[in-house]
């Protein structure tokens, strides 16, 4: 295995940057991908609250003993608008202390209207210029999450946004998309920068036709999407997404991260 296993903490985005950590440690994760802390999806406000400066908070981190593989904006490519925007532009003096590499964005819009839109790329053209500008070293990572939900339309708008790096929801492109991970994986490779996983089963829940399970206790196609990933060396995280920040009837991250290894499914 020559990918990079982490955690989400939109699974466990109560916790502090510290609680966080050892719980990786504990499960010999490689990485974090920073989504929520301290009961907030604002990371730059909560850092800014807890350790004052970037500077100070690279300190802190340096630790820790858990390397942070990204930090999780809301910002969404097709919507995001000047107040949008300024939130992004938030995240980047704490990354570059940090020094992480990415910044993972949604794509937006719907799927009724796939791959490439005009919004979209002005705002991607508009990143690019603030990080030439600004000489910033991290950069965004797109998520394949609303309107990117298949491979034509993935390609479609890595055509036109040249250089553009994704965050592959793998499950995203399974459930919604109708695809088959091992497939959209051999498609897609060359873009994929960062890959999401989670479980489910084919049963309505609250806010989806789908019920999110323990990771092995589903119906995702988990072993042949990691037989593709390791046949081709992917070297990038592997991040297990636990949504109990959206679904609350899903159980503590520990228990989920005890199935993965019971099942050796990630």
């Amino acid at each position: 295995m020559s990918y990079l296993r982490a955690i989400s903490t939109l699974g466990c985005s109560e916790r502090t940057l510290t609680q966080v950590a050892e719980l990786a440690r504990l499960h010999a994760l490689d990485g974090l991908e920073l989504r929520g802390l301290g009961g907030t999806l604002d990371l730059p406000a909560w850092f800014a609250q807890c350790y004052g400066t970037p500077t100070a908070l690279a300190v802190e981190a340096s630790r820790l003993g858990a390397p942070i593989l990204a930090l999780g904006t809301s910002f969404k490519l097709v919507e995001g608008s000047e107040a949008d925007r300024a939130a992004l532009l938030a995240f980047a003096p704490w990354a570059e202390a940090l020094k992480v590499r990415w910044l993972r964005v949604f794509d937006g819009g719907s799927s009724k209207e796939p791959g490439v839109n005009r919004a979209a790329l002005e705002n991607l053209n508009w990143w690019r210029s603030q990080r030439r500008m600004n000489g910033w070293q991290c950069d965004l990572m797109i998520e394949t999450h609303d309107s990117l939900l298949t491979t034509p339309a993935i390609k479609q708008f890595i055509d036109a946004a040249e250089g553009a790096v994704i965050l592959w929801d793998s499950h995203h492109t399974w459930k919604h998309g109708g695809e088959a991970p091992a497939e959209t994986w051999r498609a897609i490779r060359p873009h994929v920068v960062h890959v999401h996983v989670k479980d489910s089963i084919s049963r309505p829940s609250g806010r989806h036709p789908y019920t999110y399970v323990l990771p092995g206790d589903g119906e995702f196609p988990a072993a042949s999407l990691f037989a593709a990933l390791n046949a081709d060396g992917y070297d990038g995280a592997v991040s297990l997404e636990w949504e109990r920040a959206w679904h609350p009837y899903l159980p503590p991250i520990e228990e989920a991260l005890a199935s993965a290894g019971r099942y050796n499914w990630w």
